[in-house]
């Protein structure tokens, strides 16, 4: 599923219930009362929700306001690949233009070259970062450490670290959606087995998950926005200023982000 894809296949017995999901179909109904006039597709609104409300409540408020009628919506094939539902406030008749420009601005950033450049882009920003902070890579693409290796899944990790005596296995996802719960949950397994430490670095993930990691003795840095490589600032302004979405083309890390990590590291000696 590219990371622009709709939930379009999701059955509501899925994903988890939550009580907040009338709380959220009053909010998103206010949401689209103040933006009549305009279009949004659905991974876009949970993003610009994401703050109060996990991915899948306001994927669900959605879903319930266009079964009641507040919302219309329909669907669209990207030219890149995929699928995106659009949706606008019943009383917005002529959207066919907004929606129009909000699907080319989609198939801009959504081509598979930049998709594939944005996920090998956060990695080298992640490995930049640790080796600014010392870090010493001890592997790469890595299922496999000091004799243990994992055959349960065809899971592996993006980078293996150590420094002050421990060893960290790190998982970097640069993308706007959450990843897959059971891909996190598989792969704290996986460090668990090699015994070294669980590290998810992400634009964003649920705070239940954030704690699930820590339990396991883990750390999760939330980097809130979605990294485009320096070439590519044009359109991540484009795309922030268009959108609203949480992007930025940062040259480095910055500082900040590496500190919440090393400061944890620290903790742990």
């Amino acid at each position: 599923m590219s990371d622009y894809d709709d939930y379009t296949d999701f059955e509501p017995e899925e994903l988890p219930e939550d009580p907040r999901e009338g709380e959220a179909r009053k909010d998103l109904e206010e949401f689209f009362e103040k933006n009549r006039d305009k279009v949004f597709f659905s991974r876009q609104i949970e993003v610009l929700h994401e703050d109060k409300y996990f991915h899948w409540v306001t994927n669900r408020a959605v879903r319930g306001l266009r079964e009641s009628g507040v919302l219309r919506s329909e669907v669209r094939k990207l030219s890149t690949g995929g699928s995106i539902i659009l949706n606008w406030h019943r009383s917005f008749r002529y959207y066919r233009r907004s929606a129009a420009q909000v699907v080319r601005l989609v198939e801009e950033y959504a081509d598979p070259n930049i998709g594939a450049a944005l996920g090998l882009h956060g990695e080298s920003m992640v490995l930049e970062g640790f080796a600014r902070s010392q870090f010493l890579m001890l592997g790469r693409d890595a299922k496999a450490f000091e004799g243990r290796e994992w055959k349960i899944s065809d899971h592996n990790l993006d980078f293996i670290f150590q420094k002050d005596g421990r060893v960290y296995g790190v998982e970097v996802k640069n993308t706007l959606g959450y990843m897959e719960y059971a891909e996190l949950n598989a792969k704290v397994r996986e460090c668990e087995y090699l015994k070294i430490t669980p590290v998810f670095v992400v634009r964003m993930v649920p705070k239940t998950w954030v704690e699930e990691v820590r339990r396991s003795g883990g750390f999760t840095l939330i980097l809130k926005y979605q990294l485009y490589p320096w070439s590519h600032r044009d359109l991540a302004k484009k795309v922030a200023q268009e959108l609203g979405l949480p992007v930025d083309a940062p040259r480095a890390l910055y500082d900040g982000t590496m500190k919440r990590f090393v400061g944890w590291h620290s903790k742990q000696l």
